[in-house]
C-alpha cells in the first residue's frame, strides 16, 4: 500500500509543473543572468559570439537588482519551460524584434519566429528577437534559440492579486475582448531556459546594456554611411561601371555599388562564382570601381549549387534537406563555416570585394528547410532558422575583422546579440509608413533597418522615400527590378540631390552617432519613447462606431500611437512624409525645438501641426544642438583625408558636441587609434555666441581641415 502511495505521489508531481524562485547572478554591472531547469548550450548568444563593452558600462548609473526579480518564477512541465513577469497596470512594452505595425506591444501573443514578414506583427519577422523593455525602467532577455510563445501582458490568472474585474458586454462601453493582465508569460519549448534581467533606471539606459552586453553596436566604415545604389540582376561589368559614371557625371553621391544575383554563373541556388561572359575580370573590374571611388557588394543567399566547385566538399556538413535545390551548409559547424568563407575570402574579397548582402536566411516556410530537417552538427532546425542570420552575419563579419577591414552589408534575418555586426535588415515589403516604424522598433532590438528607397508609383512617392532614407542607417536605393534611378523623374530631381547631399553632409554627425552606438551602446536612431520629456500619452484613442461593427465586432477603442516619427542620433526629431500627405502633426517633448533647415523656433511639448511642401520633410532640432557638418561631396573621405567642418547652432542655450574621429576604415580604434573632440557653443562677455573645439590629440586621427561657425536661429 505504502508503495502505490509513493508511486501515486510522483505520477502527480509529474503531472504538475515545478515551480520555482530564479536565483539571479550579476554578469555586468546592471545586468543579471538567472537559470530555470537545465537551459540547452546552444543559445542565441552563444551563436553571436559575444564579448560585452565592459568600458561602457563603466559611464551608466550604479543600480541595483530590480525588485521584480524575486517577483519573477519558473515551471517546467512536459518538458517545456513557463516564464512568468509581473506587471504593473499601467506599465508599457517595447521591443519582442523588428515589428512593423506597432511600437506597443503589451496585450500581444507573439510567436516569435524567423520568417519573411507577412504583414501583421505576430512574432513572426525578420528579426524576433526575446528581448524586451519596460517603459518602467527594466528589460527582459531569454537566451533561447528556440521557437518562442510570448504572452505580452495577455492571459489573466484566476489567482491574480490583479486580476480584471469582469464587466457586461451588453451595456458596458469599456468592456474589451482582451483582459488586462498582471504578467509577461513566455513558453519556451526546453526543459529549462536561460533569463537576464537588465535595469535601468531608465528605458534608455536599459537599452545600452543590452547593446553593450552584446558586444556594443557596430561602428561601419565612413564609406557604408554614403549611397548604395543595387543595380538589375543580369548588368555586366561595364554596365555597372557606366552606371557609376552617371551617378557622378549627374552629380548624385555613390560609395558603394550592390550587384545582384547575374553576377554568380549561377543563383538561386549560388555558385559564388563569377560569371564569366558578364565579369571576365573579376578583380579587373573591382579594381577599376574602386579606382571611381565606389566599392563593390555582392548578393548571394548560402545554399549551394551542384555545379558549385565546393559542392562536393560541402555535401557531408549540409543538412539533410534542400532550399532551391541547393545544399544548406550546416554553419554551426566549424568545417562547414571554414568552407564557405574561404570561398567567399578566395573569389571575392581577396580582389577587394567590400561586402555582402546575404538574403533568403528568413523564410518564407516554403523555402527553407522544414522543421523536421536534421543538420550534422545535431543542432535542430528550429534552432538552425532561429540563428541562421546570426551565423551569416559572424562568418562574413570575422573575415573582414581578421583582414583589419570594416564591411557593412545588409541581411535578411537576425536575432539577439547582433548588435555588434555590421549588418542592416531589410526585405521585399514596400509599405513607407510600415517601412518608418519597423525603423523605430530596430532601436528597441539591438538591430538596424534601413527604410531603402523602394520602386514608387510617382514622383511624390520616390522623393518622400528618398527625403526618409537620408536618416536611417544605411541610404540605399534599391529599385534595380524597375530600373529606377535617382534622376528617373525629372520633376523631383533637384530635391532628391540635394538630400542626397545633406547625407554627405551630415557624415560627422552620423559616424559620431554610431561612435556612441560602440562605445556607450546609444542606438542611433530609435523610439521616441526613449527620448527625455516624451510623453507617450500624447497620442490619441479613437472609438469606432456601430456601423463598423464588421470591422470590429467588439466595438473596442483604436490607439493610435506616436509610429511615424524618431529621433536620429542626439539632437534630431525627424517626422517623415508619406504620398498623397499634405499635412500632418509632430509631438514634440519637452524642451524648445527649431526647426532643422532654418533654425526658427517651432515649440515646447507640444503638438504641432505642419504643411511642409513637397521639398522639405519635418526635422526638429533641440535647443543648444551642435551639429558637425562636412562640405558636400560625392564620396565619404578615405583614412588620413581632411575635410572642412561647417559647424552648426540652433536655438537660445549653450551646446556641446562630441566629435568622434578615426581613420574610418580598419579596427585600429580597437587599439585607441581614435579620438573625441570637444565642440562646445558659449556666450561671451556681451552675450553673442562663440563656438570653440578643442584640438587634435597628438598621436591621435585627426581628419579635420578649416572650420567654420554657423549660428541658425536668429538673435
Amino acid at each position: 500500500m505504502k508503495k502505490i502511495l509513493i508511486v501515486g505521489a510522483m505520477a502527480l508531481l509529474m503531472l504538475c509543473p515545478a515551480k520555482a524562485q530564479i536565483a539571479w547572478q550579476q554578469v555586468e554591472p546592471g545586468v543579471w543572468k538567472g537559470v530555470v531547469g537545465t537551459p540547452e548550450e546552444y543559445s542565441l548568444l552563444g551563436v553571436a559570439g559575444v564579448t560585452p563593452q565592459k568600458e561602457g558600462f563603466a559611464r551608466l548609473p550604479e543600480v541595483t537588482l530590480p525588485q521584480l526579480a524575486n517577483e519573477i518564477v519558473g515551471s517546467i512541465q512536459d518538458g517545456k519551460t513557463s516564464l512568468r513577469i509581473p506587471l504593473q497596470r499601467k506599465e508599457q512594452l517595447y521591443g519582442f524584434g523588428l515589428n512593423f505595425q506597432t511600437v506597443h506591444q503589451r496585450g500581444k501573443i507573439l510567436n516569435l519566429h524567423v520568417d519573411h514578414y507577412g504583414g501583421r506583427d505576430n512574432g513572426r519577422t525578420h528579426a524576433p528577437v526575446p528581448f524586451y523593455i519596460s517603459s518602467s525602467g527594466y528589460g527582459v532577455l531569454i537566451n533561447s534559440a528556440r521557437y518562442l510563445t510570448v504572452y505580452a501582458g495577455s492571459g489573466a490568472r484566476k489567482d491574480s492579486p490583479n486580476a480584471p474585474v469582469a464587466k457586461d458586454r451588453n451595456l458596458d462601453k469599456t468592456w474589451t475582448s482582451a483582459p488586462y493582465s498582471d504578467a509577461v508569460s513566455i513558453l519556451v519549448p526546453a526543459s529549462g531556459a536561460e533569463i537576464y534581467l537588465f535595469a535601468g533606471p531608465t528605458p534608455m539606459d536599459v537599452v545600452r546594456r543590452y547593446n553593450l552586453l552584446c558586444g556594443g553596436g557596430t561602428l561601419p566604415p565612413r564609406w557604408g554611411l554614403g549611397f548604395t545604389q543595387r543595380t538589375k540582376k543580369l548588368y555586366t561589368a561595364e554596365d555597372v561601371k557606366n552606371e557609376a559614371d552617371e551617378f557622378e557625371q549627374r552629380g548624385f553621391p555613390l560609395d558603394f555599388i550592390g550587384l545582384e544575383p547575374g553576377w554568380q554563373s549561377k543563383a538561386y541556388p549560388c555558385t559564388f562564382e563569377w560569371d564569366a561572359t558578364r565579369y571576365p575580370d573579376p578583380a579587373g573590374f573591382v579594381k577599376d570601381m574602386l579606382a571611381k571611388g565606389v566599392r563593390i557588394n555582392l548578393w548571394t543567399n548560402p545554399y549551394v549549387s551542384p555545379d558549385s566547385k565546393i559542392y562536393k566538399e560541402m555535401y557531408p556538413v549540409s543538412g539533410s534537406h534542400t532550399v532551391w535545390c541547393g545544399i544548406v551548409p550546416d554553419l554551426a559547424g566549424e568545417k562547414a563555416r571554414k568552407i564557405w568563407v574561404d570561398k567567399l575570402e578566395q573569389e571575392h574579397v581577396n580582389i577587394g570585394v567590400s561586402g555582402y548582402k546575404v538574403d533568403e536566411v528568413d523564410g518564407y516556410d516554403r523555402y527553407l528547410w522544414p522543421d523536421v530537417a536534421t543538420f550534422p552538427s545535431g543542432i535542430a532546425a528550429e534552432q538552425m532558422r532561429q540563428t541562421y542570420g546570426l551565423w551569416v552575419q559572424r562568418t562574413t563579419a570575422e573575415l573582414y575583422k581578421k583582414r583589419n577591414q570594416r564591411t557593412f552589408g545588409l541581411v535578411r534575418a537576425s536575432n539577439a546579440g547582433a548588435a555588434s555586426f555590421p549588418y542592416v535588415i531589410y526585405n521585399d515589403y514596400y509599405s513607407h509608413q510600415d517601412f518608418i516604424t519597423a525603423l523605430i522598433n530596430s532601436g528597441f532590438s539591438g538591430v538596424l533597418w534601413t527604410p531603402e528607397v523602394r520602386s514608387s508609383s510617382s514622383s511624390e512617392d520616390w522623393l518622400r522615400r528618398f527625403q526618409s532614407v537620408v536618416f536611417s542607417p544605411m541610404a540605399m536605393i534599391n529599385a534595380w527590378a524597375s530600373g529606377t534611378k535617382p534622376w528617373t523623374f525629372p520633376e523631383v530631381e533637384n530635391q532628391i540631390k540635394e538630400y542626397a547631399m545633406l547625407r554627405m553632409q551630415m557624415m560627422p554627425y552620423w559616424y559620431s552617432e554610431f561612435a556612441r552606438y560602440h562605445f556607450d551602446g546609444i542606438p542611433p536612431f530609435r523610439a521616441m519613447n526613449l527620448e527625455p520629456g516624451f510623453i507617450p500619452e500624447q497620442g490619441t484613442t479613437a472609438k469606432l462606431s456601430d456601423a463598423n461593427l464588421e470591422e470590429n465586432p467588439y466595438l473596442e477603442a483604436v490607439s493610435k500611437e506616436i509610429k511615424d516619427q524618431y529621433m536620429a542620433g542626439e539632437y534630431l526629431l525627424v517626422a517623415p512624409m508619406f504620398k498623397g500627405q499634405k499635412e500632418r502633426t509632430v509631438v514634440l517633448p519637452k524642451g524648445d525645438w527649431y526647426d532643422f533647415y532654418t533654425g526658427k523656433y517651432v515649440g515646447n511639448g507640444e503638438k504641432i501641426t505642419v504643411t511642409p511642401g513637397l521639398d522639405r520633410i519635418p526635422v526638429y532640432v533641440k535647443d543648444g544642438a551642435v551639429l558637425p557638418f562636412m562640405e558636400a561631396r560625392l564620396h565619404a573621405p578615405k583614412a588620413g583625408e581632411k575635410v572642412n567642418l561647417e559647424i552648426r547652432h540652433y536655438g537660445k542655450a549653450d551646446g556641446s558636441y562630441r566629435l568622434y574621429d578615426d581613420d574610418g576604415e580598419t579596427f585600429d580604434y580597437e587599439k585607441g587609434a581614435y579620438s573625441w573632440r570637444d565642440i562646445t557653443v558659449t556666450r561671451d562677455k556681451k552675450g553673442k555666441l562663440k563656438g570653440a573645439i578643442s584640438k587634435a590629440e597628438k598621436g591621435k586621427p585627426n581628419s579635420i581641415a578649416n572650420v567654420t561657425w554657423k549660428f541658425m536661429t536668429e538673435e
